[in-house]
Parts: C-alpha cells; structure tokens; sequence
C-alpha cells in the first residue's frame, strides 16, 4: 500500500507538470541525491571511488547526452567517442593557453567546441537516416582520431602525443583525492541530468521526439526537421564533450587519443540499447551496467573456475565479457528494446498494484 497514488490531486498547472508527479518518486529522489553527496563520501574507499562510481558519473553523463540525439530524436551516432575526444582535448587548450581561466570553463568550453563539431557532422542527418547516417558519424571519428594523434597543436606539440593535467582547482578549492573529483563530476551530473530532463519535456523535446517516431507527419504539421536534428546534434555533442573533458582531467589525468577511440561510441551506444533509448533514467542503468559488469566479471568468473578446478585467464574473461555484452544487446532489442528504465517501468507499475493485483 506504500506506492499509491490514491489522494495525491494536482490542484494547478505547476503541480501538474512535475518531474515526479508521483510524492514518493521525488522523495526517493530527494534522498537517493543525498546519500550520493552525503553517505557515499562516508562509507566507500579509494578503490570503488577510481574504478567505479568516477567511471560511472562520467559514462552516465555521455551517455545521457548519446541518449538525447539517439533515443529522443532517433538519429543514430556512432561518433560519439569523437565529441568526447573533442570535449577533452580543446578544454585542455583553453585551460592552458588562457591564464587563469576556471576549470568549470575550460570544460564548458569543451563542451561548446564539441558542439560545433556536432553541428558540422549532423549535417548528413537532413538527407540520409539509418545506416547511411551512422556512417556519415563514424567519419567523426575517424577524422578526430587522425587530428588529434598528427596535428601537434592539439597535444601543445608534445613529443609522445599524449597530453597531461595536474593541480586543478575549483575556486581555490582544489580536485585532487577521489572524493574530491567525485562530488566534482557528481555535481556535474545532478546539474546537466536535471537540465536535459526539462528540455526532454519542452516543446524541443517533442519535436525530436515528432521527429524520431515519424519526420514525414512531423514536418506537414510545421516542426522544422532541419531546426530540431540539428539542434539535438547540437545538445548531444555539448553534454557529450562536457562528460569527455570529464574523462580526462577527472578520471585520467593524462591521456591519449586511444582513449577516446571507436570503442568508446560503441561502449555509449551500447548503454543506450541496454539502459533504455529514449530514457533519462535509462541512461544512468545502462553506465552503472557496463561499468560494474567487467569488474564483476573478473572477480566472479576466476573464482568460479578455481572452485571446478579450471584456472581461467584474464583473456578469457575479457572474450566472455565481450560475449555477454554482445548476448544481452541482442536480448533487450528482440525481448524489451526499450531497455533496463522499461523494466524499471513495470516493476512500478506493479508496485501501484500491490498487493491487490488485477
């Protein structure tokens, strides 16, 4: 009887457009956002800080951002790892060729060069679809990877090609232990997830969403197609290049463009399929399950094997982690295609109903 909405009236138009329309939604938001700034930074070590919730924040952002252009507007990428390359290395230009500029702007400005390379590469979208458009962003990639590994002003013409940041600070605060970077990225997220919520639920979020369902009838009933594909390019790529800066001075420190290759835009796409296209919170399940798999993966299965007497190599996890990814990709587009977040829907669903099923 605890998930009832039996009582709760919207007596005006603002209570009527909530986020969480649902009081218990918003308090279990409410308190799962504190226990993030709160109880986390008090009960988890170095080691789960660096190999998974910094990981996780980041991906979740990029993939929140993957998830605008791909699950909201339909419009499939497979440059995704490029905007995040974009985001990373010209926020490393901005913050070492302007003296004194804050880091907050340094990736924001990350973010908005990313953006303009989006635009540039969304271009294609106005004509082609499909495959023919997943092509057109897989060029992205390539030509950033190629960029960026010959051009010596991107790396500050660095001998050995891989570029480095230390000493970072937020308003003389500085972002230097894992709890530190990450109520960083933490904040990041709480910010731009809450920002694309609202502008998922505006008039341009129905527009993409106009777009992605049917562009035909969306056009005859006046939405711009070429206003709304680009403009979804144009918030993916920023969200994007934000969460690839990020990635960089947060959680590498130092970096290379192999770190942003074609297996990172599949990594995103795949947390899309998994976590659930066309959902914020989707994105948020689909980071935590790629990020959390491998490394149950590599302390379960060489456990499993020493109890059967099989001693199984750390190559042999990888090609069964590779397998599993590929397995349960096909499983959620035949089975439930909208992912984790539509699973999550219906054991909510249920939760309405409990305990007088019908």
């Amino acid at each position: 009887m605890f998930y009832r909405e039996n009582g709760q009236f919207k007596t005006s138009y603002r209570k009527d457009q909530q986020i969480f329309p649902i009081t218990q939604d918003r308090w279990m938001i409410l308190a799962l956002v504190a226990f993030a700034f709160i109880g986390i930074p008090a009960l988890v070590d170095e080691y789960l800080y660096r190999a998974i919730l910094i990981p996780f924040l980041i991906l979740s952002l990029a993939a929140l951002g993957v998830n605008i252009l791909v699950g909201y507007c339909g419009q499939i990428s497979l440059g995704s790892g490029a905007f995040m390359a974009v985001g990373a290395y010209m926020a490393y230009n901005t913050y070492i060729r302007i003296d004194g500029v804050p880091l907050v702007v340094a990736l924001l400005s990350g973010g908005f060069f990313a953006t303009l390379v989006g635009i540039l590469f969304g271009i294609p979208s106005l004509r082609v679809k499909g495959l023919y458009l997943a092509v057109a962003t897989l060029a992205a990639q390539f030509f950033c990877d190629w960029a960026f590994l010959r051009l010596g002003w991107f790396t500050n013409y660095n001998a050995s090609g891989s570029v480095s940041v230390s000493n970072l600070n937020v308003m003389g605060l500085p972002i230097g232990t894992p709890v530190e970077k990450y109520l960083f990225c933490l904040c990041f997220l709480v910010v731009f997830g809450l920002l694309a919520k609202n502008l998922v639920r505006s008039a341009i979020g129905r527009e993409w969403m106009a777009i992605r369902d049917m562009d035909v009838a969306a056009a005859v009933i006046g939405i711009r197609p070429v206003y709304a594909k680009l403009s979804a390019f144009a918030v993916s790529s920023f969200i994007v290049g934000v969460a690839g800066g990020l990635w960089g001075f947060i959680h590498l420190g130092s970096w290379e463009p192999a770190a942003f290759s074609i297996d990172r835009s599949f990594q995103l796409l795949f947390m899309v399929i998994i976590g659930g296209m066309g959902s914020i919170m989707g994105s948020f399940f689909g980071a935590a399950f790629i990020v959390v798999l491998p490394i149950f993966l590599n302390q379960f299965l060489p456990a499993l094997g020493d109890m059967v007497g099989v001693t199984i190599s750390t190559a042999t996890v990888a090609h069964v982690e590779s397998m599993i990814f590929g397995a349960l990709i096909v499983w959620f587009l035949i089975v439930e295609p909208h992912g984790l977040a539509k699973l999550w829907s219906i054991a909510k669903q249920k939760l309405r109903l409990w305990p007088f099923p019908h």
